[in-house]
């Protein structure tokens, strides 16, 4: 046997242990940023979560697809809004957001996650009422932006025990009937919450959660929840890293085991993350 032979054995005999602490539990992964635009790392997400999901591991798929929208926004003549980074979504542009969320994006992963061997299954909020909203309140009318006010996890058990991949676009209705637009870190911690997941995984653009934001290497590795207020008054969490550590507080509160903010930019983020005492980003308990 050669040393290349030897070290991938070694790589997973060391992976055995969080293979077996995963084994048959639910990890919940919102997928955006930059693992979503560019196909290197698209390719090897896709391929990360069919490893995870052929030794056992229960992986539900929620993603966005914000430059998606985007483009087909301005080919039909639509300016893109954003109010407190949230987007504006009118009349038209709640159609647009749920079929190229709903439609193109969804089945683009589904069939992705086959080229790489996978079993996936595309859902989106509609589909048994998996994700009910109403209007989302502010200060501010961001149009048809809702809230998630229940989640039935049903339609994503059901596709677990059946062993497929839930790949689950972000777009929800109201009791009559109204389609709104979710943001969808928010909705993944819904779901993984109503899931009880062992983790969420939020997949972005940053190392984690810095300590200067202008400094990649002062990533803080490891916080707890009640932490979260102090790390808020001394501007650590601040900006758009705010509601992202909003949603993962409220997932560990809820039951999730741990969250992870992980850096998509690198390839196999997630088996870093999952596979190694070190990890990758910034892990809340």
């Amino acid at each position: 046997m050669n040393i290349e032979n030897k070290t991938k054995a070694q790589v997973l005999i060391d992976a055995l242990p969080y293979i077996q602490k995963y084994a048959d539990k639910v990890i919940v992964i919102k997928y955006g940023g930059n693992a979503m635009t560019n196909d290197e790392l698209k390719q090897a997400v896709m391929s990360d979560i069919v490893l995870l999901s052929l030794v056992g591991i229960k992986v539900v798929l929620v993603h966005g697809g914000g430059p998606e929208i985007n483009d087909m926004l301005g080919r039909v003549g639509i300016e893109s809004r954003f109010v407190g980074g949230l987007r504006y979504t009118d009349k038209e542009t709640v159609e647009i957001v749920q079929m190229v969320l709903a439609g193109k994006v969804n089945k683009d992963l589904v069939s992705l996650l086959h080229s790489h061997g996978g079993k996936a299954l595309g859902l989106c909020g509609l589909d048994g009422q998996l994700l009910l909203a109403e209007k989302k309140q502010g200060d501010v009318d961001l149009g048809y932006v809702g809230e998630v006010t229940s989640v039935n996890v049903d339609p994503v058990l059901d596709a677990l025990k059946d062993g497929y991949i839930p790949v689950i676009a972000t777009v929800a209705s109201s009791k009559d009937g109204q389609v709104y637009n979710i943001n969808a870190d928010t909705a993944a911690a819904q779901i993984a919450a109503a899931l009880k997941a062992e983790n969420l995984l939020l997949m972005t653009d940053i190392r984690g959660l810095l300590r200067d934001k202008d400094d990649e290497d002062s990533l803080i590795p490891d916080v707890n929840v009640s932490d979260v207020p102090y790390l808020k008054s001394q501007g650590i969490i601040s900006g758009g890293m705010i509601p992202k550590i909003d949603c993962c507080v409220e997932a560990v509160r809820r039951g999730v085991h741990v969250t992870s903010i992980i850096d998509g930019r690198i390839p196999h983020s997630l088996l870093i993350e999952l596979f190694s005492n070190e990890g990758i980003g910034t892990l809340l308990h």
